[in-house]
């Protein structure tokens, strides 16, 4: 089906902006809708200017009509509640980019999209991220029924990105010498690409697909270490890997999400994030590009314009090298 009407509430940085991209290339018609605060806007779509922060600001809105609406907001659920509330009556679906985060804990090796969520209510205000994302599903629920996607992504990896995930290993890896790698090299990493993501999203709205959806990798397409031994590769192969064992970098207090982003260290606490069930999403049309390719147009893009782009510092080098030596010193001692 060609020549669908796309209203995308966002649509300036990375997954809004993807799907800005990958539907125009469709020949579809893409309407953003921004407070206008963005330096990016793509040329050959139509941008409305409102506040959807304030319900009267999504009064701009009013008069169109759409196929489908896509949002991508992590913030408090009840900006979710009043702009789905607005556009019920003129869209007929209602994609919501939401999170695996939704999950109550401890989630279980091969969760799927049947286990209970974490606590929440589409009239919140801004509160943890988890509880924002499931009552974001809520208010979409609540105003589309089964007219709603619920696109429940993992860790969204690619060019453009703005939380700094792959930048950080990237940037490391560039930088050569001993590189702490976060232990068991052989666990699955899930992840999706955006680009894969947003081509998803766009084949869900046209196909009909209803309901909740994981999107991450399926297991076996990748490793930490085929991350990181791509990432090594595609910076010059200055770095190289030193593998830790989760054990050490626990004890020695390392905040995992800043100085390690994306790894998951085994265990029950968060085996299901580890060990996802994709069925759905594979049967619907998730397809997932090579780790390499996604590595190496990542790093084209931070250093397409001639100065690798800046993204805050990880684990500080000193404390990098004591964590390693202090883990040949344990290793030695255990022989």
């Amino acid at each position: 089906m060609n020549g669908m009407r796309l209203l995308v509430l966002g649509g300036t940085t990375f997954v809004g902006r993807w799907v800005v991209t990958a539907a125009v290339e469709r020949g579809w018609h893409v309407t953003t809708f921004t407070r206008g605060r963005a330096g990016w806007a793509h040329p050959e779509a139509r941008a409305v200017t409102g506040d959807r922060l304030r319900p009267a600001g999504l009064a701009p809105l009013a008069e169109g009509r759409w196929d489908v609406v896509v949002d991508t907001w992590a913030g408090a659920p009840r900006v979710v509640r009043d702009s789905a509330r607005a556009l019920a009556g003129c869209a007929d679906r209602y994609v919501y980019v939401s999170s695996r985060a939704v999950y109550a804990p401890p989630t279980p090796a091969g969760l799927n999209e049947d286990w209970p969520t974490v606590e929440a209510s589409a009239d919140a205000e801004d509160v943890d991220y988890a509880p924002n994302k499931r009552g974001g599903e809520l208010a979409v629920e609540e105003a589309f029924g089964d007219r709603a996607v619920l696109a429940r992504a993992g860790l969204i990896l690619g060019p453009h990105e703005l939380p700094g995930q792959l930048p950080h290993w990237l940037l490391r890896a560039a930088r050569g010498g001993e590189m702490l790698a976060p232990g068991p090299a052989g666990q699955p990493f899930r992840y999706v690409d955006v680009r894969d993501l947003v081509a998803w999203l766009l084949d869900a709205a046209e196909r009909g697909v209803r309901g909740p959806v994981n999107l991450v990798n399926p297991e076996g397409h990748c490793t930490t270490r085929d991350l990181l031994e791509s990432a090594v590769a595609v910076t010059g192969g200055l770095a190289e890997p030193v593998w830790v064992e989760p054990e050490a970098i626990e004890a020695a207090g390392i905040d995992r999400w800043a100085a390690l982003p994306g790894w998951i260290p085994p265990g029950p606490a968060l085996a299901g994030f580890i060990r996802t069930d994709v069925g759905r999403a594979m049967a619907t049309g998730l397809r997932c590009r090579p780790v390499v390719e996604t590595v190496a147009d990542t790093w084209a893009w931070l250093t397409g314009s001639g100065e690798i782009l800046a993204f805050p510092p990880g684990l500080d080098p000193d404390e990098e090298r004591a964590v390693i030596d202090a883990w040949r010193r344990s290793a030695g001692a255990a022989l």
